[in-house]
């Protein structure tokens, strides 16, 4: 049986493309970058010796130029994603990058494969948006990951601030420097804005719509109200932070109790997949006989279709809403 080493050869050069992307990131912006740092990236930044407001006006220009390139056809995909990772490379830089990293993808394969050019380019160009895709989703759904588990501790311990006598404004400045990052850069710049004039409430409302989280919305709403009417805030935000507290505990219990029917529906999903590749990787030339018949093309179209419209519906029935 002749066993193709193609197949491992594209998985390697796909997880190179990843890794590549990972290390060119920490090398062009530093350790800081990474969300395993414990340091806080803007207090950093102020140690460093840059001012507060060129410390402000970068971390903001980083946080908002991805939504503003939101027009360009081919990265408008990877716009929302690349927001709320708040990946520091500019979209000009990601494009740039994709290029490179498809560029060495297609070398990779031209050295350890047979496949026809035309073929190289298309998977090697695939390589590049896929690991790009791939690389900015794990960065966006880690991040957001960690600021849903940082907000009831930042929220508690404004809460505390509030009750020895600070003020709002102060309790942000204290946040910001005692939390780790993520969530301790985005409400530092929220006090520096606050600190040039901005509204406290308003800064709160666009981090919560630019994160598109819905525990911050209500944070935003509740010191809005609290500005607008008065009232105990502190008392609002320990109510509110035990809010979240339930409903984190509720989603990580819906998680693990829908945890074998999600695997079942992805296990389900690759599995035609899977098959495939290994019938061609153990015999090559399976199909070799039927390729010629006129239905093979419509077949393959057909089975395409059926597999599409599986992965669609096992992802509905295994998403479950809280």
């Amino acid at each position: 049986m002749n066993v193709s080493a193609e197949p491992l050869i594209y998985a390697l050069i796909f997880i190179g493309v990843l890794v590549l992307v990972e290390g060119i990131y920490l090398t062009v912006f530093g350790r800081s970058i990474s969300l395993n740092n414990r340091v806080n990236r803007r207090l950093e930044m102020l140690e460093q010796g840059a001012r507060r407001e060129e410390v402000m006006e970068t971390l903001r220009k980083e946080m908002q130029q991805h939504m503003k390139a939101r027009g360009v056809p081919l990265y408008s995909i990877l716009a929302d994603k690349a927001q709320k990772g708040a990946i520091a490379f500019s979209p000009a830089q990601l494009l740039m990058l994709m290029g490179v990293v498809s560029g060495l993808a297609f070398v990779g394969l031209s050295i350890g494969t047979q496949t026809g050019f035309a073929a190289r380019v298309l998977i090697a160009a695939m390589m590049g948006f896929g690991g790009i895709y791939m690389w900015i989703s794990h960065k966006a759904k880690k991040r957001m990951a960690l600021i849903e588990e940082q907000l009831p501790d930042a929220i508690e311990l404004m809460v505390r601030s509030l009750r020895v006598g600070h003020p709002f404004s102060s309790t942000l400045q204290i946040v910001a420097k005692e939390v780790a990052d993520p969530l301790a850069t985005e409400l530092g710049i929220i006090s520096d804005e606050t600190a040039y004039g901005r509204d406290m409430g308003e800064a709160l409302k666009d981090l919560a719509e630019r994160l598109d989280m819905q525990d911050m919305r209500f944070l935003a709403v509740a010191v809005t109200i609290q500005q607008q009417s008065g009232g105990n805030l502190a008392e609002i935000l320990a109510g509110l932070a035990a809010v979240i507290r339930s409903r984190f505990r509720l989603f990580r219990r819906v998680k693990a109790i829908t945890a074998e029917a999600q695997w079942s529906g992805k296990f389900l999903s690759a599995f035609p997949l899977i098959a495939l590749i290994s019938i061609n990787v153990m015999d090559p030339h399976y199909y070799d006989e039927v390729m010629t018949h006129p239905m093979f093309v419509p077949a393959c179209l057909a089975v395409a279709g059926f597999l599409v419209a599986n992965m669609l519906v096992m992802r509905i029935l295994v998403n479950i809403k809280v």
